[in-house]
């Protein structure tokens, strides 16, 4: 069945056509293939050609209970204070939020009590198969500003800068998020899929939808769709209204638009999905009735395999067609980020996991303008002027306090900027405490308490800045005479001097969630405290304390494994760096070392709902695809930098990684679990190069600061995964740093810092030839 456009007015018609045909040019067609092509775009025209923006009145609201999956009849009457021709200004209600916490259940013979339990239910289900074969499979998706493959300029022009692709609109948080309910029924053989269109939020007027990528047009560069079309609403005359919580928008096709004339769909058939959504809006001001923001969006282009889902894509030739990314480069597994062709690769740590539903996309971007979210001011750090304040977190900040906003120390969620020498250092963390350590906690040092909060709101407050007062530096000569300079910083207090100090960087906070879904028991059993393969590799679980059970828990977060959970992590840097309090610490005691400070019964800056947005946001932020692949630039065109890779290269430094023992502790692969409550995270193959365990790394890297069993030299195997991605992400491989206290500037002095367990590592890669190690150096350089 052929698409039929919705009846309209034929001027409106011809220029709609006129519109969609400038903005995707069609290969020529038959008469037959040509009209319907007409017919098709009549609705795709303002919005395939349009950009977002906007500003306006904020909503905060919880995560909303996904309308329901089954195809059951709904009614035609508008829900109330919603009518199409006059649709609703003010945000409709919110359902009360998700509460889904890790469960509690019963210590492993090791002592230890999991974070799930078995048989936690999923948050969402995103992909199931009925009973008459009908694949049913959910994508998420939100607002973007321009298309996947468009950069700064046209693709034959000289660079002028990035895309708007990966960018985060005004308003992106609220109102904007929606996705696609996918019925295919090949794989029940027919020959049909419907695709239904479900908005978590207000009223979408004139959503189109553009499909089958064009690659038969050799102009069709970046982007180009043989079919464009509307998600139409019998209920409204077939217009394309569509609103939250009801299920009648849909399309539906039986036949493959990428060949020429149609074939008939098969499984393995790719379906390029990218939905451009539409508020409802004031026609003269052209800004959102709902919000007063902006109206007109683009969104994620996805790869749909027919009978398979959604699969990360990258391009090949002609022209980055989309073809699925092999399992071997999803670091992240199905929840792995596509390459990014709108070169924008300093925005590669910011997006969701491919695989995400609907309503965890609205999860995704509610705990996102958290922790963009000024604590003293409510302001966003992107489009201040714009975004609408978050009053309710205004004037939350303490009084004394390292940054007022997440998204400061992770900078573009990578990692710390670098300091410059005498520079405050409020954007690291600088641990610190007495010399006892009971029941696995440090003592709090009498003046700062577990870290040092370096700023303060009051004028006359004491100056307790923390800065690099030098570096000391040594050489390190390897066997082929070449000449290596290490660097370690040393620090100077404005206050006084603590017993015990650890200077720490934040690091990058992507695959998160991934690392949380592997299962304990798969952490236990990679340990080898007791070396009892004679590798000299040992391998220690950190048992920690649950702070707000008492549990002992597998540490698994942290530069030394110390915190056992996003929840634990979250809560954690909320109340050391930002000063907030939150259910984790309830009370502003507990960053100056107070045992009893989960005893406060007072409101907390964070609720509950508000602490679960964050912990959802760092579950929901996907993985690079690691770049090992070439793409399919056209002849001529310049390729991106972060896509110009030598994958014959690659596999050499992979290779030479494993020869020279790296992968013993940076493990390449590890499977995750079945009971973590996101559904995207489980049973995902993963390689982040880690086996979350401590390791001793020798003198030199030890500090004198004990977390639970990791002490001074022990430190938790860094996942590599993304590390490749910092030199844009951090805005320079001049401004990107390794290593806990941010010492190593390049991956080369990172590793010769190795000692301890990995000394004989270390010596294997000193003896490489320099283009063997060099090729070390380049294969990272494509996690």
């Amino acid at each position: 069945m052929k698409p039929t456009a919705p009846a309209r007015d034929v001027r409106a018609t011809v220029d709609a056509a006129r519109v969609a045909v400038l903005c995707h040019p069609a290969p020529p067609r038959t008469p037959r293939v040509a009209l319907a092509i007409a017919l098709a775009t009549t609705i795709a025209g303002l919005v395939a050609c349009g950009g977002g923006g906007g500003g306006g009145a904020p909503q905060d609201s919880a995560p909303q209970t996904p309308p329901p999956a089954a195809s059951t009849p709904v009614g035609t009457t508008p829900p109330v204070g919603i009518d199409p021709n006059d649709p609703p200004k003010t945000i409709p209600p919110i359902p009360a939020p998700d509460t889904t916490q890790p469960g509690n259940t019963a210590p492993t013979a090791e002592g230890y009590v999991p974070l799930f339990a078995a048989g936690t239910p999923m948050n969402e289900q995103i992909q199931w198969t009925e009973a008459d074969g009908t694949l049913v499979t959910i994508m998420g998706s939100r607002t973007t500003e321009r298309h996947a493959r468009e950069r700064g300029e046209p693709w034959d022009a000289p660079d002028v800068g990035p895309g708007r692709y990966f960018t985060f609109p005004r308003f992106y948080f609220q109102n904007r998020t929606f996705g696609l309910e996918i019925r295919d029924e090949v794989p029940a053989g027919r020959q049909k899929i419907t695709v239904y269109l479900h908005v978590n939020d207000g009223v979408f007027d004139g959503t189109t939808f553009s499909l089958f990528r064009n690659i038969q047009n050799p102009e069709v560069k970046d982007y180009g769709w043989s079919l464009n079309y509307g998600f139409n609403n019998p209920d409204y005359n077939n217009k394309p209204i569509c609103i939250a919580g009801k299920r009648t928008c849909k399309m539906d096709f039986d036949s493959n638009w990428r060949t020429d004339p149609h074939s008939k769909l098969k499984i393995g058939d790719k379906i390029e999905l990218a939905p451009a959504p539409r508020l409802t809006r004031d026609e003269t001001t052209g800004k959102a009735l709902i919000d007063n923001g902006g109206s007109r969006y683009y969104s994620f282009e996805q790869l749909y395999v027919v009978g398979v889902g959604m699969r990360p894509w990258y391009g090949i030739a002609p022209n980055l067609d989309s073809e699925p990314l092999p399992d071997d480069t999803l670091l992240g597994g199905q929840a792995s980020v596509s390459y990014n062709y709108s070169e924008e690769p300093m925005r590669v740590f910011q997006q969701m996991v491919n695989n995400i539903g609907i309503v965890n996309t609205k999860r995704f971007v509610t705990g996102r303008r958290l922790f963009h979210t000024s604590f003293a001011d409510g302001t966003h750090s992107e489009h201040d002027k714009d975004n609408p304040v978050f009053t309710a977190h205004a004037n939350q900040i303490g009084p004394r306090f390292q940054q007022e906003r997440c998204i400061e120390c992770h900078i573009a969620n990578g990692r710390s900027p670098v300091p410059a020498l005498g520079a405050r250092l409020d954007a690291m963390s600088v641990l610190v405490g007495g010399t006892t350590v009971t029941d696995g906690r440090r003592a709090a040092d009498p003046t700062y308490g577990l870290n040092v909060q370096q700023r303060a709101k009051a004028a006359g407050a004491p100056d307790y800045s923390v800065s690099i007062q030098k570096y000391e530096t040594q050489t390190r000569t390897l066997p082929d005479g070449t000449k290596v300079e290490l660097v370690k910083p040393v620090l100077a207090f404005k206050g006084p001097t603590p017993a015990t100090v650890s200077l720490r960087q934040a690091p990058q906070i992507i695959g998160m969630g991934l690392l949380e879904a592997v299962p304990e028991a798969s952490i236990v059993a990679s340990a080898d405290p007791d070396d009892r393969d004679g590798d000299g590799i040992r391998g220690i679980v950190n048992y920690v304390r649950d702070p707000e059970s008492g549990v002992l828990r597998v540490g698994r977060f942290g530069w030394k494994a110390a915190k056992a959970s996003l929840r634990h992590q979250s809560g954690e840097a909320l109340v050391n760096d930002l000063s907030v309090t939150s259910p984790v610490y309830p009370n502003r005691a507990c960053q100056a070392g107070g045992a009893d400070c989960r005893k406060s019964t007072g409101t907390t800056d964070l609720t509950e709902s508000e602490l679960q947005s964050v912990t959802h946001y760092l579950s929901l932020i996907g993985v690079p695809a690691q770049r090992s692949l070439r793409s399919g630039y056209p002849a001529g065109i310049r390729v991106s930098p972060e896509h110009d890779v030598d994958p014959a290269r690659i596999a050499k430094g992979s290779a030479l990684f494993a020869q020279v023992k790296c992968a013993v502790c940076h493990t390449p692969s590890m499977k995750t679990g079945n009971t973590h409550p996101f559904a995207e995270l489980r049973g995902q193959t993963i390689k982040p190069y880690s086996d979350l365990l401590l390791h001793d790394m020798g003198p030199e890297l030890a500090d004198n600061l004990t977390e639970g069993k990791a002490t001074g030299a022990l430190w938790r195997t860094q996942p590599l995964w993304g590390i490749g991605s910092l030199r844009w992400v951090q805005d320079g491989a001049d401004k990107t740093r390794y290593l806990h206290d941010g010492r190593a500037r390049t991956l080369i002095e990172a590793i010769l810092w190795h000692g301890g367990e990995a000394t004989r590592s270390r010596s294997l890669f000193e003896a490489l030839a320099k283009d063997d190690r060099e090729a070390i150096v380049t294969f990272l350089q494509s996690l």
